[in-house]
C-alpha cells in the first residue's frame, strides 16, 4: 500500500515558460507541477510538489539548484531540484508575469503587476522569513511583463505593458542617479527586453527590445552625456521611502559632473564608474518580421552567439543573427500560438511549447533535428491499457488518437491517428505486441507495436458507438460492448469477421472482461444487470446478476473466482460468479464524496451527484481493489474485510473545478460565480486561454454537465501487472503511482552503528556479508549495489544464504534494477541463482509479500532472454559455420 505518486504522463507541457539548465534538464511547468526532462538520458520526471494552482512562471538559479515557481494565485515555491523538497514559500500582492535570477545567483528579480521588486535569494540558509525583499521599482504605467540581468547583476532591462523599457542600476545611489533610462517608441507591449555585450570587453553596448507588434529596436550606447544628466538632475526627486533597501546604496563621492561619479574602492582609493543608466543611448535601427496580422508571443536572446529566437501566434518560429538581423529559419511549427520559447546554455539547441495543443519540442537549429519531440492529450485521457511486461502504457483520449509511453522513461514513442472519434477503450493482448481500441467511429482497431500500423479493422454492418472492448486469454476472440443499441458483438481475431450478436441488455454496455481462468464473459449495463456469456457455446447469457442501480463498471479478480461491480449509488457489489451468489457490499458514497463544484446549488455534502465509482481496478494478488469516479479522490479497499485502507487525492490544483469541498462567498456575484464570468478584456496572449475539455458527449445518469472549468474526475484505473504501480486517467493526466521510488529515504531498522561509514569500514576489512546486511538496513540504493559487486563470485552462496528473510525484499529489487542497467549479466545470475536456492521455502511461504519484487525480476530476465534470443538466432549460421572450421593458431 505504501505507493507514492512517481511521474505524470499524457501531458508534458501544458503553458508557461520553460527553461534549460546547464546539465540539460528541461524544466517545463505542467497545471500545478513541474515536469523535468534529461534530454541526454531521454527520461522525464515530475516532481511530486504540488501548487495550489496553474503554474504560470519559471525561474532556475545559475546553477540549476534551486527552482522558483508561481502559479494563477501568485503563491511562490523555493524548490530544492536535487532533493525535491520545498525549501520556502511566498506569496506574492499581484499577478507575476515576469521573474528571473540574478547571473551571480544572490538576487531574484520579479515583476508582480505594475511593481519590479528585488528579493534576495534564500539559498540554504534557514530563516522564518527567508525571502528578504531589497528593493522595489514603482516607474511603472502598467504590468511588467519583461525582466533581464546584465552579466555583472547591477543592471536590469525591464519591458513593460505602458509601450516602454527601462534601465535600472540595481544598487541604490544617491539623489538623481536612482532614476532610470527610458527606451521610447514602441507602439505595443515590449514582449521582451535583451543586454547585447561586447565579445572583447565583456561590457554591454547595445540593448534590444522586442514589440508584440513584430517590430525588434537596436539601441546603441554612446557613452556619457553631462548635459542630459544635468537635466535630469534639476527634475529628479528623492527617493520614496517605505521599502528597506539595506546593503544596496554605494559609497560614493560628491562630484561635478553628471554622470560619471568617484567612490572609493576596497583600498580607499578613489575610482571613477560610468553608470548605463545614466549615459547616452540612441536607436540604431527598427527593423519589423513581416509576419502579417500574427503577434510575437515569445522570444530568447544568447548573448554568446547573437541569435535571437522569436516564436509568432500564427504557430511561426523565426532565428534572426544580430545585429545585422540576418534570417537564419523561418519554420512553421503548427497553426496554434508559440508560447515559450528558449535556448540553452550553449545556443545550440531551442525549446518551444504550444500550451493549447500540449506540444514541447527540443530543436537543434544547426543540423535542423529534433532533439526532443512530444505533444499530449489535447482532450482527457479516457482510457488506460498496461502491457503485460508492465513496461508500456497505452493511453486513449477525446482527441481519436492512441498514445503508446515507456513507463520507465516517461516519453510517448507512438501515436496513432486513425479512429475519426473519442477512444474509449484499450487493451493489451498477451504477446505484448498487439494492442487492441475501441472509439465511438464505429471500429475496433487492431495496432502492431512492432512495425506500427493498423494491421485489422473490426467494424459492424451498421454504425455503432463502442464504450467497452475485451479479448479472452487465447486472443482468438474480440468483444465490444456498445453505446447505442445495447448489444455485445463478437468477432474472430484470426479472420476478422463477425461470429456473433449478443442481445439481451437495455442500457448502453460500460463494462466487459473475460473471466481470467475461462472462456465466460461478464458484461455490466445500465439497465441494473450484470450478466455472464458463453461465447464459445453461444447459448446467451449463462446468468444474470441483478442490483438496485444502474451497473457502470466491472472488473475479476485476477484468480477469476470474484466478480466486482460499482453501481450508481455508491456501492461496489462482489459477487462468486461460480455459485451466482452475492459475497458482499462495500458502501463507497462518504468515501468518495467530496468536492463542490462551481454550478452545484447544493453544498458538496448534499450533493448527490458524482458519488459513485466508474472504474475499479483489483490488485495483482486480489488482496485489494483501487476504485475511481468523478472525485478528486481514488480509494483503495480491502476486499477480505471490506474496510478503506487509504484514500490517494489526485491534485490539490484549485484551477480545476470540484477540489473545494467550501466555496467562498466573496467571489459569489449576482451574475454567477466570478470564476465563470467570460471577461472580454482579459490579456490571453499572456497565459493560456481557458478551454473545456472534451467530453464523450454523454453524462452519466443524474449527473449534470458543467460547462466552466474543467472537472476533476478519475475516469480509468489500472494497475500494473507486476503490482509495482498503478495509472490514473485523470483531468490532471495519467497519474502514475508507485512503491519502486528509491529516491525517497525510508528509515527503516536503523541503529547508530548503522552509517555508510560503518559499510565502507566493514567493506576495508573483507566483511562483504557484514557490510552487506549494513547496506539493506540503511536502505540506500547506491550502497546495496556497491556491496552486491564488492562479494566475489565464490563467495556469493554464502553470503546469500546469511541474509535475513525481512531483506529479501530489498535485496530482490537491487538485483532486478541491476538486470536492467549493469552489462555483468552472469554475475548477477548467479545471484538470483543462489538466492533461489537459499531462500525458496521462504519465498514460497511469503509469496504474497515478494510477488511484486520477484515479477519486477521476473520481467528484466525475460526482457534480457528475449534480446539474447534474438541475437543468437540471428547468427545461428555464422555460429555454426566457425565451429565447424578447424581453426588452427
Amino acid at each position: 500500500m505504501n505507493y507514492r505518486f512517481h511521474n505524470l504522463l499524457g501531458a508534458p507541457y501544458r503553458g508557461g515558460n520553460t527553461l534549460i539548465t546547464k546539465n540539460t534538464q528541461l524544466i517545463s511547468p505542467v497545471g500545478n507541477r513541474v515536469s523535468i526532462t534529461d534530454l541526454i538520458k531521454s527520461e522525464t520526471i515530475t516532481l511530486p510538489v504540488q501548487s495550489s494552482s496553474n503554474i504560470c512562471r519559471l525561474a532556475a538559479s545559475p546553477d540549476g539548484t534551486f527552482l522558483l515557481t508561481v502559479d494563477e494565485n501568485n503563491r511562490c515555491l523555493f524548490i530544492n531540484v536535487p532533493r525535491r523538497v520545498v525549501l520556502h514559500r511566498i506569496t506574492f500582492k499581484n499577478q507575476v508575469h515576469a521573474l528571473k535570477f540574478s547571473p551571480d545567483g544572490k538576487f531574484i528579480a520579479v515583476g508582480t503587476g505594475k511593481l519590479l521588486q528585488i528579493w534576495r535569494s534564500p539559498a540554504f540558509r534557514r530563516e522564518v522569513f527567508a525571502f528578504e525583499l531589497v528593493r522595489t521599482f514603482a516607474e511603472f504605467d502598467d504590468k511588467v511583463v519583461a525582466i533581464d540581468w546584465s552579466l555583472d547583476s547591477e543592471y536590469l532591462l525591464v519591458g513593460s505593458k505602458d509601450l516602454t523599457a527601462r534601465l535600472f542600476y540595481v544598487k541604490k545611489l544617491k539623489g538623481a542617479l536612482n532614476k532610470p533610462f527610458l527606451f521610447l517608441g514602441h507602439r505595443d507591449t515590449v514582449v521582451g527586453c535583451f543586454f547585447g555585450v561586447d565579445k572583447q570587453s565583456n561590457r554591454v553596448n547595445n540593448v534590444y527590445t522586442v514589440a508584440r507588434d513584430c517590430y525588434i529596436f537596436s539601441w546603441g550606447y554612446s557613452g556619457s552625456d553631462p548635459k542630459l544628466d544635468e537635466l535630469r538632475a534639476e527634475d529628479s526627486e528623492p527617493p520614496s521611502p517605505g521599502t528597506p533597501e539595506r546593503d544596496m546604496e554605494e559609497n560614493i563621492e560628491s562630484s561635478g559632473d553628471g554622470n560619471v561619479r568617484k567612490r572609493k574602492n576596497f583600498d580607499g582609493i578613489l575610482e571613477k564608474k560610468e553608470y548605463l543608466h545614466r549615459g547616452k543611448w540612441e536607436r540604431l535601427r527598427k527593423d519589423g518580421f513581416m509576419q502579417g496580422s500574427a503577434k510575437v508571443t515569445s522570444c530568447d536572446y544568447h548573448r554568446g552567439l547573437d541569435l535571437l529566437v522569436v516564436g509568432f501566434s500564427n504557430g511561426v518560429f523565426g532565428l534572426y543573427q544580430m545585429p545585422d538581423f540576418v534570417c537564419l529559419h523561418l519554420l512553421s511549427m503548427s497553426r496554434e500560438k508559440i508560447t515559450t520559447a528558449v535556448f540553452n546554455e550553449l545556443g545550440n539547441w531551442l525549446t518551444f511549447g504550444c500550451a493549447k495543443l500540449g506540444q514541447l519540442l527540443v530543436w537543434e537549429w544547426r543540423s535542423e533535428s529534433y532533439i526532443l519531440k512530444q505533444q499530449g492529450h489535447y482532450f482527457d485521457v479516457n482510457c488506460l491499457a498496461y502491457s503485460p511486461d508492465s513496461q508500456l502504457l497505452a493511453t486513449g483520449a477525446d482527441d481519436n488518437k492512441v498514445k503508446v509511453w515507456t513507463v520507465s522513461s516517461g516519453f510517448c514513442f507512438v501515436t496513432f491517428s486513425e479512429h475519426t472519434n473519442a477512444v474509449t477503450a484499450l487493451h493489451f493482448m498477451a504477446n505484448n505486441q498487439c494492442l487492441l481500441s475501441a472509439s465511438l467511429d464505429g471500429t475496433v482497431r487492431a495496432w502492431d507495436l512492432l512495425r506500427y500500423r493498423n494491421f485489422r479493422t473490426f467494424t459492424t454492418p451498421s454504425s455503432r458507438q463502442f464504450v467497452s472492448l475485451a479479448a479472452d486469454q487465447s486472443g482468438e476472440v474480440i468483444c465490444a460492448g456498445t453505446l447505442d443499441s445495447f448489444e455485445v458483438f463478437v468477432w474472430s481475431m484470426k479472420t476478422g469477421r463477425l461470429l456473433d450478436i449478443l442481445s439481451g441488455h437495455e442500457g448502453p454496455v460500460h463494462g466487459l472482461m473475460f473471466s481470467p481462468t475461462n472462456s465466460v464473459l461478464a458484461s455490466s449495463s445500465w439497465d441494473k444487470t450484470v450478466r455472464l456469456w458463453d461465447v464459445f457455446e453461444g447459448k446467451g447469457a449463462v446468468e444474470t446478476f441483478s442490483h438496485t442501480h444502474d451497473v457502470l463498471t466491472l472488473t475479476y479478480r485476477p484468480d477469476g473466482k470474484q466478480l466486482a461491480c460499482s453501481t450508481l449509488d455508491g456501492q461496489i457489489h462482489f459477487w462468486d460468479p461460480i455459485n451466482g451468489l452475492l459475497m458482499y457490499t462495500i458502501e463507497g458514497r462518504r468515501d468518495i464524496a467530496g468536492g463542490r463544484l462551481m454550478t452545484d446549488r447544493r453544498s458538496a455534502a448534499n450533493s448527490t451527484s458524482g458519488k459513485c465509482f466508474t472504474t475499479l481496478c483489483y490488485s495483482a494478488d486480489g488482496s485489494y481493489i483501487l476504485a475511481g469516479g468523478s472525485s478528486r479522490y481514488i480509494c483503495m479497499y480491502d476486499v477480505a474485510d471490506q474496510v478503506l485502507l487509504r484514500r490517494f487525492q489526485i491534485t490539490h490544483n484549485l484551477s480545476l473545478d470540484g477540489v473545494l469541498d467550501f466555496l467562498n462567498s466573496k467571489k459569489m456575484t449576482d451574475a454567477g460565480p466570478l470564476d465563470l464570468i467570460d471577461d472580454d478584456n482579459s490579456d490571453t496572449e499572456e497565459g493560456v486561454e481557458k478551454q473545456t475539455r472534451g467530453d464523450l458527449g454523454y453524462d452519466l445518469p443524474g449527473s449534470m454537465p458543467n460547462r466552466g472549468r474543467p472537472i476533476i474526475r478519475t475516469k480509468c484505473l489500472r494497475i500494473a501487472p507486476t503490482g509495482r504501480s498503478f495509472a490514473a486517467a485523470t483531468t490532471e493526466g495519467v497519474l502514475v503511482y508507485s512503491i519502486d521510488e528509491s529516491f525517497i529515504f525510508d528509515p527503516t531498522d536503523l541503529d547508530m552503528d548503522v552509517t555508510p561509514e560503518a559499510i565502507d569500514a566493514a567493506l576495508n576489512e573483507d566483511q562483504p556479508n557484514r557490510a552487506l546486511i549494513l547496506s539493506l538496513r540503511l536502505n540506500e540504493d547506491a550502497l546495496i549495489k556497491k556491496c552486491i559487486f564488492a562479494v566475489a563470485p565464490v563467495d556469493i552462496p554464502a553470503v546469500v544464504s546469511s541474509i535475513p528473510l525481512k531483506y529479501l525484499q530489498r535485496l530482490v529489487e537491487a538485483l532486478a534494477d541491476l538486470l536492467e542497467s549493469c552489462p555483468h549479466l552472469e554475475f548477477i545470475l548467479c545471484w538470483c541463482q543462489e538466492l533461489c536456492k537459499a531462500h525458496g521455502s521462504s519465498i514460497q511461504q511469503n509469496s504474497r509479500n515478494l510477488l511484486p519484487s520477484l515479477k519486477s525480476l521476473q520481467k528484466a530476465i525475460t526482457r534480457i532472454h528475449q534480446d539474447l534470443a534474438a541475437m543468437c538466432s540471428s547468427n545461428e549460421y555464422m555460429l555454426r559455420y566457425l565451429c565447424s572450421m578447424n581453426i588452427k593458431n
